[in-house]
C-alpha cells in the first residue's frame, strides 16, 4: 500500500479505503466510482425500456391520437392495450413525464394574502383602528322570545363587544355603538353591512342612517362592505362563528337577563386574554366629553361604500347607478362620498395587487341633504 500511494500521490488512507471496498472480488467486477453506497436506481422505478416507451407514445397521441389526448391517462391505456399485465400506474407515469420534461400543464400559482384590511391604506399599513359591527338575527331562546346579538370587534387590537336585543332597531344599535366608544375610544372607521339597521332605509335615494349619522358627528368614517362577497367581513365574521360555538351553542339560555350575563363574562374574559394585542393596536381618539348627538346637523365627512362593478363598470350606492369605468367590469371599487367637498371618487381595488389603487373617476355630488325622518 505505500508503493502505491507513493506511486499515485495520494495518502495511504485513500489506498485503504478502496482496498476495503474491493474486499475480496476480482478488481474487474469492483465498482469503482466515486458515488454514495447503495442501489444505483430505485428497485421499484420502472425500467429504461418502459419509460422510453411512455414518451414515444405521448409523441405519438399528440400528434395522430383521433380524441387529440395525450396525457397520463391516455397513455396508460395505450400501454395496456400493448403489454396487458404490468402497466404503471397514473402517478408513475405523470413522474416519468415530469423526468424527462414533457408535462406541459400549468400549476396554480398561490399568492400570499392581502394584509388586513387592504381596501384602505391607512388601515392596512397599521395607522388607523377599524371596528366592525354584525348582528345575528332571531336567536331563539327555548320557551322564549326571539332575540339579535349585536358584535362589535375591532380589526387590529380584537376589542370585541356582544350585545344581546330584544329588537333588530337602528336606534338600539346607536345606542350599543355610543355606549362603546365612550368606553374605549373612537376609531378611524367603522364598518357594517348593508342592513338596514345601520345603513338606513333602501327604498330612498341619498338617504343616510341614524348610525351612519353618529359616526359622521364623532369624525369616524362609515364604510359598507359589499353585498355578497367574501373576505372584507372576516373579522366580525369569524368573531360570530366564535361566540356562537363559545356561548349560544355551550350554554343552556334561559332568559334575556341570563344571555346578557353570559355575553358580558365572555366579552369580559375575551378582551383580557387579548389586552397585549390591544395594546399594539392604533391608538383610538377619545370621544368629546360634551358630545350630544345631532342626528339633524348638516351631513360633513366621507362614507365609503366598497361594491363591485357591473358588466357596465357602473357601480350602485345612495340608491342611485354611478358610471364608473366601462374598462373596469365585475372589479371591486372603493367609493368615497365626500359630503363637505361634494364629491364622489372611485378606486379600483384588486387583491392580487393591494397597493396599486388608482383612481378611476371622480364625479360632483351635491346632496339634498334630507332632513333625518326618524325618532331621535
Amino acid at each position: 500500500m505505500e508503493s502505491v500511494a507513493e506511486k499515485l500521490r495520494i495518502s495511504q488512507s485513500t489506498v485503504s479505503f478502496w482496498m476495503a471496498r474491493a474486499g475480496e472480488r476480482r478488481l474487474e467486477r469492483v465498482e469503482f466510482s466515486n458515488r454514495k453506497p447503495g442501489c444505483e436506481r430505485g428497485w421499484n422505478r420502472i425500467s429504461a425500456s418502459v419509460e422510453q416507451r411512455i414518451v414515444e407514445l405521448r409523441r405519438s397521441l399528440r400528434e395522430e391520437s383521433v380524441l387529440g389526448e395525450y396525457g397520463a391517462e391516455a397513455i396508460a391505456r395505450a400501454l395496456s392495450a400493448e403489454m396487458g399485465v404490468g402497466v404503471p400506474s397514473i402517478a408513475t407515469i405523470n413522474r416519468a413525464l415530469a423526468r424527462t420534461g414533457l408535462q406541459d400543464g400549468t400549476r396554480r400559482v398561490r399568492r400570499a394574502a392581502p394584509p388586513k384590511g387592504w381596501y384602505l391604506p391607512a388601515l392596512a399599513c397599521g395607522e388607523a383602528e377599524l371596528d366592525c359591527f354584525d348582528l345575528i338575527e332571531e336567536l331563539k331562546i327555548a320557551d322564549g322570545p326571539l332575540v339579535w346579538i349585536l358584535n362589535g370587534t375591532s380589526l387590529h387590537g380584537g376589542l370585541v363587544d356582544s350585545w344581546p336585543l330584544e329588537q333588530a332597531k337602528a336606534r338600539l344599535v346607536f345606542e350599543r355603538l355610543l355606549e362603546r366608544w365612550r368606553r374605549d375610544g373612537l376609531p378611524t372607521y367603522a364598518q357594517f353591512d348593508n342592513g338596514t339597521q345601520f345603513q338606513g332605509a333602501h327604498q330612498y335615494a341619498d338617504t343616510v342612517g341614524r348610525v351612519s349619522r353618529l359616526c359622521l358627528s364623532l369624525g369616524i368614517t362609515p364604510v359598507f362592505a359589499p353585498p355578497r362577497e367574501p373576505g372584507l367581513q372576516n373579522a366580525i365574521e369569524g368573531y360570530n362563528a366564535l361566540w356562537l360555538g363559545k356561548v349560544w351553542q355551550r350554554w343552556q339560555v334561559r332568559d334575556f337577563a341570563h344571555l346578557q350575563a353570559l355575553c358580558s363574562a365572555y366579552v369580559a374574559a375575551h378582551r383580557a386574554r387579548n389586552r397585549c394585542r390591544q395594546e399594539k393596536a392604533p391608538q383610538r381618539r377619545a370621544i368629546p366629553p360634551n358630545f350630544t348627538p345631532d342626528l339633524k346637523a348638516q351631513l360633513q365627512g366621507t362614507i365609503i361604500y366598497v361594491r363591485r362593478s357591473d358588466e357596465q363598470g357602473r357601480v350602485r350606492l345612495l340608491g342611485r347607478s354611478f358610471a364608473v369605468c366601462e374598462r373596469w367590469p365585475h372589479r371591486l371599487v372603493r367609493s368615497e362620498v365626500n359630503f363637505t367637498e361634494k364629491h364622489i371618487r372611485f378606486y379600483a381595488l384588486r387583491r392580487r395587487d393591494p397597493q396599486d389603487q388608482p383612481l378611476l373617476h371622480e364625479i360632483a355630488y351635491a346632496s339634498k341633504d334630507k332632513p333625518f325622518q326618524g325618532e331621535l
